[in-house]
């Protein structure tokens, strides 16, 4: 068990139980009428969908593994404390990818399959190995293959791309700048110590509080595209509002100097959580009317 619990340590399985939720949230408003998911589109495609992203966590620790060693925030890894050898968890990846993408292809459907395996190769090999280390826009332009996971749920029911997966998907995409960015600032010299060109490194941690402001009033007007468009009602306007106008609080209070960039961050992971499952429960509304 020891050793199995290295190999998960891998895995970043906060994160990827964050993204299996957005993926299961995708499955259930696609149904139209609103109703039940298919068992083995919701077992499969979950399990699929979220073997995936371990891969790609695990390859992500791999390409990080000397980075993480300097930095307090990582230090613990699996890598950094030498528990396991890059090989083994090179290794290990590649086995979870490749189960992923058969589980997919098998059970769900091709469709499904590539864009996931696209996610994971833009996540561990384009983010990790490229953007990362060589613009401080590196967390927004990699940050579309963290948004994907609604639509990989969408397609595992319907096998087809629409754009109302699209909306959920732009909601994650800019919602990941002013979540990161917050982070980042908490632990700005440890980012410059090792030669990362995160934001608050290359333009300072003013210039990225007023990007987290910026990003975070987009965020607002993006989270309101759903009820805009038809695709939720009342219920979820009024929640993805509330849930806007935090943020925002959030970000006027980093402006004005508050050291408030860990509280920010934490906001934005429940703030994620808690606009999707707002979703999810005014999607079936209309059958408690």
């Amino acid at each position: 068990m020891h050793v199995v619990n290295k190999y998960l340590g891998l895995c970043k399985l906060k994160v990827v139980a964050l993204i299996v939720f957005t993926a299961m949230v995708g499955m259930f408003l696609a149904t139209t009428p609103p109703g039940m998911v298919p068992w083995e589109v919701l077992l499969f495609g979950n399990l699929g969908i979220g073997m995936a992203a371990s891969a790609a966590a695990a390859i992500n620790h791999v390409l990080d593994a000397r980075e993480d060693a300097k930095m307090a925030r990582t230090i613990n890894r699996p890598l950094p404390q030498g528990q396991l050898s890059e090989r083994n968890a090179l290794l290990f990846a590649c086995l979870l990818g490749a189960l992923s993408m058969v589980i997919l292809v098998v059970f769900i459907n091709t469709l499904t399959a590539i864009l996931t395996f696209i996610s994971l190769v833009g996540y561990a090999v384009v983010y990790t190995m490229y953007l990362k280390r060589a613009t401080p826009q590196n967390i927004v332009i990699g940050g579309a293959a963290g948004a994907a996971p609604p639509i990989l749920g969408w397609t595992a029911l319907t096998g087809s791309l629409d754009p109302n997966a699209l909306l959920l998907f732009l909601i994650i995409f800019i919602w990941t700048p002013p979540h990161f960015w917050a982070l980042a600032i908490h632990r700005r010299d440890e980012y410059a110590k090792v030669d990362i060109p995160m934001l608050p490194v290359t333009h300072g941690i003013p210039f990225t509080r007023l990007q987290i402001l910026l990003y975070t009033i987009m965020l607002l007007v993006v989270s309101v595209l759903p009820f805009a468009t038809h695709m939720s009602g009342y219920f979820y306007l009024v929640g993805a509002l509330l849930l806007g106008l935090g943020f925002l609080w959030y970000a006027i209070q980093l402006m004005q100097g508050k050291d408030v960039a860990m509280k920010t961050f934490g906001y934005s992971i429940w703030y994620l959580m808690a606009i999707f499952t707002i979703l999810l429960v005014d999607h079936y509304l209309p059958l408690l009317a």
